[in-house]
């Protein structure tokens, strides 16, 4: 295997991973500034908010085809411990995804349904996706045996 290759998969594997947990600490103080915000601000936070949502997910794409690549040139296999729970708690992170943000963006524009519930929400929803890219980023640092 060739040292330059590992490491630039591996530094490109980062990267993704920065990527995809760093935004959403940025957003938690702007869904705390959507209590009080007008239409237009409140419209500008959620576009930030969707593009933040676009670009976590995007950056999982490469983490995974990443994670894949790593997995192939290192003498670590699919049943170590370790990268099984990886994976599963990336699937979880990934339906989390998918199901908790996009629908609560969306409530924001529906006039019948109350918005400081779409906040909590959104506010939740947020820390349980970062808790969830934490847990994966525990599993890929420290590497534990658990069978």
């Amino acid at each position: 295997m060739n040292y330059h290759i590992y490491t630039t998969i591996l530094y490109i594997h980062v990267f993704s991973v920065i990527l995809s947990i760093g935004p959403f600490f940025i957003l938690l103080p702007f869904i705390k500034k959507l209590r009080g915000a007008n239409e237009d601000v409140e419209q500008s936070y959620l576009s930030l908010f969707r593009f933040t949502v676009q670009v976590s997910k995007h950056a999982g794409h490469v983490l995974v085809v990443t994670g894949i690549l790593l997995v192939w040139i290192t003498s670590w296999t699919w049943k170590t411990s370790w990268i099984v729970m990886t994976v599963l708690v990336m699937l979880s992170s990934g339906f989390f995804l998918a199901r908790a943000f996009s629908p609560t963006v969306r409530k924001f524009n529906d006039p019948t349904k109350d918005k400081e519930k779409s906040i909590q929400t959104l506010y939740r929803s947020t820390w349980g996706y970062v808790i969830l890219l934490m847990i994966m980023l525990y599993f890929m640092v420290a590497k534990p045996v658990l069978w």
